[in-house]
């Protein structure tokens, strides 16, 4: 039985993927590169995501680094970053570019920690959405005469606990995203 839902445990584990990426966007106080993922720079006319134009790394907790390979490309990832929604205030040295997180004020955390909650019942919902697809598919194999009722209860069943354990790994992340926000 459990072999039958691999499609449906894939497209769970896709959606949780995706927002422990989108997590790891929001700025926390903390430096990461992940945080710079979507920054899009000017280059030659074409938008181009920041980590093709150089290395980014955190060597310190309140500061990212960009490498930038192209000298000539150092005032657009300058520009980039300060025109994103990052609120982030950019400062050249040459090649490098580097990035000074603020510490979060108790406002913007509230704020943030209340975006996590967001995005998290988004996530919740497009599962429960994957569910209510799952369970149809179900329900017509059990009209059209392709399993039995009672292999519809177990089918619909096991469909349900692989939907609680992902749910239960949403609110893990989410925790986890709260806790690193209200660290000062």
């Amino acid at each position: 039985m459990s072999g039958k839902f691999d499609d449906y445990k894939a497209q769970c584990a896709k959606a949780l993927d995706h927002f422990k990426k989108e997590l790891g966007r929001l700025r926390s106080g903390r430096a990461t590169p992940a945080l710079l993922e979507s920054v899009q720079v000017e280059y030659y006319g074409s938008k181009v995501p920041l980590q093709q134009l150089g290395m980014v790394a955190a060597p310190e907790p309140r500061m990212l680094t960009i490498q930038v390979y192209d000298g000539s490309a150092v005032e657009a990832v300058e520009k980039a970053i300060h025109q994103s929604e990052l609120g982030l205030n950019p400062s050249r040295e040459g090649s490098l570019v580097r990035v000074v997180i603020p510490a979060l004020n108790e406002e913007r955390r509230k704020d943030l920690i209340k975006k996590v909650g967001k995005m998290a019942e988004e996530t919740k919902v497009s599962l429960r959405n994957l569910r209510r697809d799952e369970v149809e598919g179900v329900k017509k194999q059990v009209k059209n005469k392709e399993m039995s009722e009672d292999d519809s209860r177990r089918a619909q069943d096991e469909i349900q606990k692989i939907l609680d354990k992902v749910i239960a790994d949403v609110d893990v992340a989410a925790a986890a995203k709260e806790k690193e926000l209200m660290e000062v």
